[in-house]
C-alpha cells in the first residue's frame, strides 16, 4: 500500500516517463557513468581504512579551502579515539538521531529513502534526508558537501564498499573521529573536550544527546547553547534512547 501511494504522488507531482529507445539510450549512458565512477573511486585507500586510520579527509579540505577563499586563518582540531573509549551514551545517541538501523542494513536505510521521497514529494522541495551513518562517511572521506547526481552516485559507491571492507564497529569508529563538529572541530574527543570539557569516554546522557543534536548542522548550531533547535533535538534524541532501554 505505501509503494502504491508513492507512485500515486509521483504521478500527481507530474514526473514524465520514457520509453522505447530514448529509455534504452539513457539506461546505458547511466549503466557507464557507474562503472566509470566504480573503477575511478579509491578502492586501495578503502581496504586499508580497515587497519589505518584517516588523516585529512576531504570534507577537511574544503573546509579549509572555504576558510582562505575568505582569507580567515583555518585551524583543525582532532584527536583519534578507538570506538571501545568512547561514552556508549554518545554512541547510543548518534544511531537514534543519524541511523536507528545503522547494525541491520547493508549500507542504505530503504525504509527512510521511501520516507524520504514521499515528504519531499508532498512539500515539493527537499526537506527530508535519508542518508545512512555509511553514506555520511563516505561524503565526509571522499567526496564534497555538494549535491548533484554525480556526488550522490560516487556515494552510494564509495558506501557498497566501505560496508564490504569494513565492519559495522569500524565504519563507526572511523565515522565518529571524522564528523564535523563545529568550524575545525573534527571527531567526538575534540568536540568533548571543547563544549563540555570532558574526553569522549565521559560523555553523559545529555552531552551525548546534545552532539548529536547538532549532526546535521554543526556549523550552525552548538551543542552546549540553549537555543530552541538544541533543547527540542536532544529531548527527542533522550526520549528515543529512554524508548529503546539505553
Amino acid at each position: 500500500m505505501r509503494m502504491l501511494r508513492l507512485i500515486e504522488k509521483i504521478k500527481t507531482f507530474k514526473i514524465t516517463f520514457l520509453h522505447g529507445r530514448t529509455a534504452r539510450w539513457i539506461m546505458a549512458g547511466i549503466g557507464c557513468v557507474i562503472m566509470f565512477e566504480y573503477f575511478s573511486l579509491p578502492s586501495v585507500s578503502i581496504e586499508e581504512l580497515s587497519r589505518k586510520n584517516v588523516g585529512s579527509t576531504a570534507l577537511m579540505e574544503q573546509r579549509a579551502d572555504e576558510a582562505e577563499a575568505q582569507g580567515r586563518p583555518y585551524r583543525i582540531v582532532q584527536s583519534w579515539i578507538p570506538l571501545s573509549k568512547i561514552s556508549q551514551n554518545l554512541i547510543n545517541a548518534v544511531i537514534v538521531a543519524e541511523d536507528g538501523t545503522f547494525f541491520s542494513h547493508g549500507g542504505f536505510d530503504w525504509y527512510e529513502l521511501q520516507e524520504s521521497i514521499e515528504r519531499n514529494l508532498d512539500e515539493g522541495r527537499p526537506s527530508r534526508g535519508a542518508s545512512t551513518i555509511t553514506q555520511q562517511l563516505a561524503k565526509n572521506l571522499y567526496l564534497s558537501t555538494s549535491k548533484s547526481p554525480i556526488r550522490k552516485l560516487k556515494e552510494a559507491v564509495i558506501t557498497l564498499r566501505l560496508e564490504e571492507h569494513l565492519s559495522k564497529e569500524r565504519i563507526l569508529e572511523i565515522y565518529l573521529n571524522v564528523i564535523e563538529w563545529g568550524d575545525g572541530i573534527f571527531g567526538v574527543d575534540a568536540a568533548a573536550r571543547k563544549y563540555f570539557g570532558v574526553n569522549a569516554g565521559s560523555l553523559n546522557r545529555e552531552q551525548a544527546a546534545r552532539l548529536a543534536a547538532v549532526i546535521p548542522s554543526p556549523l550552525k548550531h552548538s551543542p552546549n547553547s540553549n537555543s530552541r533547535y538544541v533543547l527540542r533535538r536532544s529531548g527527542i534524541i533522550l526520549h528515543r534512547m529512554e524508548a529503546r532501554g539505553w
